[in-house]
């Protein structure tokens, strides 16, 4: 049995309150689905900056009414340090996902990134330490490894930011360190890789790569590739983030204060993603025979990525259940349910 495996048994038994900040996100909205499906008490907080009330209501669904009543809503902004104390109390575990994300959306505006991502982090931070919680585990990202060349990432070697991004979750990195040594709040960051899965928002102008292009192929529209084609990322399904968030928080404090990765330890060419996409659809009764239209390399972005997960799996027993073709057949029904 895995330590997840063991972590899913033990955690019924003996519920505790999870704040989930962003819950009404990618991410924090799958978060809260198997929190609650656990029988965990859980306070969500979100400003629908990135997130949506259908998320929500989504999730209501698929748990049983006894489980949603679990469920505490609070309608607020981490950069008001005030909203981020009522979210904090009581509180056992904070899983802090709440944060403006994409390097595209950070070049654009980097005042606002700055403002969530960093001085919301820091008053999540302050509010969690003041609220005497048993764990901190926050999103970091693969952005922070810059423009580092060796493969695979491993988590003691960085390189500089490639964007204002970039910047924000290494600023979350060394604040969380400072956080350690200068008060013993312990933290644990986690650096996602491409996470993917359903609820993803396919919309918008920084839409992440597969949820786009799979909204595009659904409706028949063109698929664009940035470059060549053969910049590779290490995808990441969301149950395998979900794995790591839950191993994470309930981590000893041998395993704190530190930073992981959370990935699979492949990488994925764009072209083959492609492909991917594709045979998924086809194997849900939807064709697409267009051919990806290929424009100029994006600012910022970096050519290659993949992850190490050794540090992860020895000190958090994280082990990855999805590979890249399993979490697209997987998302795949969702796309087409919600998407198409």
């Amino acid at each position: 049995m895995t330590a997840y495996q063991k972590l899913l048994q033990a955690l019924p038994e003996a519920p505790k309150t999870w704040l989930v900040t962003g819950v009404a996100g990618f991410i924090g909205s799958n978060l809260l689905e198997h929190l609650l499906k656990l029988d965990q008490r859980v306070v969500g907080l979100d400003n629908f900056a990135t997130g949506f009330r259908h998320n929500l209501v989504e999730v209501q669904k698929l748990v049983t009414d006894e489980q949603w009543a679990r469920f505490t809503f609070i309608e607020g902004d981490i950069r008001l340090l005030e909203d981020c104390q009522q979210a904090c109390a009581g509180v056992d575990y904070v899983l802090q996902q709440a944060a403006l994300g994409s390097v595209p959306r950070s070049i654009n505006d980097p005042i606002a990134t700055n403002a969530t991502n960093i001085s919301g982090f820091l008053n999540m931070l302050v509010a969690a330490k003041e609220a005497g919680v048993k764990s901190f585990t926050y999103a970091a990202s693969s952005s922070t490894y810059g423009d580092h060349p060796a493969l695979p990432k491993v988590e003691e070697n960085i390189g500089k930011p490639l964007s204002p991004y970039a910047v924000t979750k290494y600023v979350n990195e060394l604040y969380a360190d400072v956080f350690a040594k200068t008060y013993g709040f312990n933290t644990i960051g986690l650096r996602y890789f491409n996470v993917f899965g359903k609820r993803q928002n396919p919309n918008g102008a920084y839409a992440a790569v597969i949820p786009k292009w799979t909204s595009s192929m659904i409706h028949g529209g063109e698929v664009y590739i940035n470059g060549d084609g053969e910049t590779s990322r290490d995808f990441c399904f969301i149950e395998n983030a979900v794995q790591a968030n839950l191993l994470a928080a309930t981590a000893p404090d041998s395993a704190k204060n530190e930073v992981y990765n959370v990935a699979v330890g492949d990488r994925t060419t764009l072209n083959d993603l492609y492909q991917a996409l594709r045979s998924a659809l086809a194997e849900n009764g939807r064709g697409y025979e267009l051919n990806p239209v290929y424009r100029e390399f994006r600012a910022g972005d970096v050519r290659h990525s993949l992850a190490d997960i050794g540090k992860a799996s020895e000190k958090l027993g994280y082990a990855p259940e999805y590979r890249i073709l399993d979490g697209i057949s997987k998302a795949m029904p969702w796309y087409i349910e919600h998407v198409g």
